[in-house]
């Protein structure tokens, strides 16, 4: 099954892992909730995403981008 777009993360394209986009209970806990989300990746989503999709875990920690800077 393809993922749905609220199932993909809006800065890689990769699956978000997001419990509450594919909810199968409606309040299922998800990673997020106790995670730390980078600011740099927060600030790099597109307008009309914001609060409207989820980041995959690798970019919301920032890792995605520190990749791509050969960090």
């Amino acid at each position: 099954m393809k993922p749905t777009q609220t199932e993909l993360c809006p800065l890689c394209g990769g699956t978000n892992q997001c419990a509450l986009a594919a909810a199968t209970e409606p309040a299922a806990p998800c990673w997020c909730f106790s995670a730390t989300v980078s600011k740099a990746a927060l600030a790099s989503l597109p307008v009309e995403q914001i609060n409207r999709a989820c980041l995959c875990p690798r970019c919301a920690t920032g890792l995605e981008s520190s990749l791509a800077r050969g960090e």
